[in-house]
């Protein structure tokens, strides 16, 4: 939460400087209170497991969040039943119809193919073309965040010799930056993907900037420099098991793939895994919701 503190006090211009967040007493005399309206694009085939992963990660806050969950109209769920959609979810069309503090594109198991081969292409890239000026922050995640640089930005993916599989570690590769306050200089993310954003193409574009990489995942966290779009290629909202179960899914079907690297003990798939990310994880979803969709949203969004 802010600190309240006279306008004039010298101390106010240093807390600025080192993003903390203050209040002087002129703006707190006039604030009002409402809650934040964030919106879920879930786009994952398990849809109640990743609702439940980023609300634990949303809830981790004092402010209050309003949360609305979408679902695309053009693409048949077969994980999750229509009698959930129907009673928890809204369509597209019905979020394009409102407005929102910030929101959340999830990734989904459809990298493989090209951004136009996805059924709910079109729908999604109204979506991203309705946040620009509905939503204060969007916030994309792995897939999510492919589809958003391209879209967006024009930067395309390109596929990996074998899957990115594992818990990683990533360093900043910026000074202050207000959704990293807090976290270690080399930090753990898991990762699970088949393809890649080029790190060249991002950073000879103008507008992006790369807040997070490491050495054999490549990029971690994009934003553009407006701080209205964030790109996330990993997954810190993934819980503990997560990681394994996708690995058994993938044995179970017989598909090539090589167990997560620094994700079992001493390597041993019958060992329980533990979370090495968890904490970074409250603290960048804290750090959005506080840096990027509290304090920079408008009272009126109109």
């Amino acid at each position: 939460m802010p600190i309240k503190i006279q306008s004039d006090l010298p101390a106010r211009s240093t807390l600025e400087n080192e993003n903390i967040f203050v209040m002087t007493d002129q703006r707190a005399a006039c604030q009002d209170i409402r809650p934040l309206k964030i919106a879920i694009v879930n786009l994952m085939p398990t849809k109640i497991a990743t609702e439940t992963q980023l609300l634990r990660l949303l809830g981790n806050s004092p402010l209050q969040v309003e949360i609305s969950l979408v679902h695309m109209e053009s693409h048949q769920s077969k994980n999750t039943s229509t009698d959930h959609l129907e009673r928890f979810y809204i369509t597209a069309k019905e979020l394009c119809t409102r407005k929102y503090d910030g929101m959340i594109v999830t990734g989904a198991p459809v990298e493989q193919l090209p951004f136009e081969k996805v059924d709910y292409w079109n729908e999604l890239g109204e979506i991203m073309d309705w946040a620009k000026s509905n939503v204060f922050s969007t916030l994309y995640i792995c897939w999510g965040a492919q589809a958003g640089l391209y879209h967006n930005f024009g930067i395309n993916k390109r596929d990996l010799e074998k899957k990115l599989f594992g818990i990683y570690p990533h360093y900043k590769t910026t000074l202050a930056e207000p959704l990293l306050r807090g976290f270690d200089d080399i930090f753990p993310s898991p990762q699970s993907r088949h393809t890649e954003i080029c790190t060249d193409a991002l950073k000879a574009h103008k507008d992006l900037t790369i807040l997070a990489e490491g050495e054999e995942s490549g990029v971690l966290l994009v934003k553009s420099n407006d701080n209205r779009q964030i790109f996330m290629t990993g997954h810190l909202e993934y819980d503990t098991e997560t990681l394994g179960n996708e690995y058994r899914r993938d044995l179970d079907k017989g598909l090539p793939i090589e167990m997560p690297v620094n994700y079992f003990p001493e390597n041993d798939p019958w060992q329980k895994p533990r979370s090495t990310w968890r904490s970074h994880a409250h603290l960048f979803y804290s750090n959005w919701l506080n840096y990027y969709v509290y304090q920079e949203t408008p009272f009126e969004f109109v």
